[in-house]
């Protein structure tokens, strides 16, 4: 009764978020906004926007299987409906929260698999990192293809991100960040020579020694290409998705390839501004689209209909995801049951 009982209150929390969330981003837009999101939809030719959310689900589909790949060295065989489900749900939460999605959707899968839940942690580590790297790199390919165009734009965003209200530099807060992690590196070992019986020391150990099992899962990879095809492969739907939208929305059909890198690489460092790339994202699209005498209303326009279109794939993934969980765990332990049985 107890568990009936907590997962219908999780089920109407996360469906609360859900609502919430969409009510929050309608909220959080002036008359001016509101008006050009609704230009927006009455402009779009919704046929262009269903390859659009095909190519977002394939994405999320494929990062998955790059999670599979990256937990298999650990000796853990997770099934895909549970790895997707998972990172629908970690989504949904990062809308809400930035970072809880990276622990919850961890939780999930550890709960439902019966993993170690801080050897999972290590593998997101792991691919966030990887991630980062691509973005870099990414944004070096955007910088070239287009040198004199885009380079200086995104070198102004980039010091933009990395310098805050507070006036302290980018480099002060990474070495700040440093010295912090050396500090509370030197206190745990100090704690593990004075109290090595101690319960909590032994936890935070094992929780350590977890998290670098995760990453020395990479350098375990039976299936190197695997990952790396699966990378590309999402970075490709990205852009692919970015690139069609110009199709699907009026007076933007004439842009090329190269303005969609441009757009991708500005809109994801909208993503790290904001959680979710709330209130950010439509106008580093827009800012972007100037650079190609795209006219402010337009590209605004165009940002809200990229960014709503995936917010919306989230929620609705994320909600359906936390519900079917159960369900197909359920009946996997059932039919397991009775394979055993006969």
């Amino acid at each position: 009764m107890g568990k009936k009982l907590f997962s219908i209150l999780q089920y109407i929390f996360f469906l609360g978020l859900g609502i919430f969330l969409i009510w929050w981003q309608l909220k959080s837009m002036t008359a001016l906004e509101m008006t050009e999101f609704k230009k927006a939809l009455s402009s779009v030719n919704y046929w262009l926007m269903l390859p659009v959310i095909i190519m977002s689900l394939l994405s999320h589909l494929s990062r998955a299987m790059r999670w599979k790949l990256l937990l298999q060295p650990l000796g853990y065989h997770s099934k895909l409906s549970n790895t997707f489900a998972s990172t629908m749900v970690g989504y949904l939460a990062n809308a809400a929260i930035p970072r809880l999605g990276e622990v919850l959707k961890c939780t999930l899968l550890a709960r439902y698999e019966k993993f170690k839940f801080e050897k999972v942690l290590g593998t997101i580590l792991v691919e966030r990192t990887f991630d980062l790297i691509c973005f870099i790199i990414f944004i070096g390919i955007t910088v070239l293809i287009q040198l004199k165009l885009i380079g200086g734009y995104v070198e102004t965003k980039l010091e933009k991100i990395s310098n805050k209200a507070d006036g302290l530099s980018f480099w002060i807060k990474i070495i700040g960040l440093l010295v912090l992690i050396i500090i509370v590196f030197l206190l745990l070992k100090w704690l593990a020579n004075k109290f090595p019986q101690s319960r909590v020391v032994t936890g935070i150990n094992r929780f350590i020694k977890g998290i670098g099992d995760g990453f020395i899962a990479i350098k375990n990879l039976q299936q190197k290409n695997l990952f790396i095809a699966h990378t590309l492969f999402i970075w490709t739907m990205y852009l692919l998705q970015v690139y069609i939208g110009f199709f699907a929305m009026e007076g933007m059909n004439h842009l090329e390839l190269p303005a969609a890198f441009s757009v991708l690489t500005l809109a994801t460092l909208a993503m790290i501004a904001t959680p979710g790339g709330i209130g950010s994202f439509p106008i580093f699209v827009m800012e972007t689209l100037l650079i190609y005498s795209i006219p402010s209303p337009t590209g605004k326009a165009f940002g809200w209909l990229i960014w709503g279109t995936n917010t919306a794939i989230i929620i609705l993934g994320g909600l359906v995801s936390l519900i079917v969980l159960p369900y197909i765990n359920k009946k996997y332990k059932t039919a397991l049951s009775n394979n055993i049985v006969h």
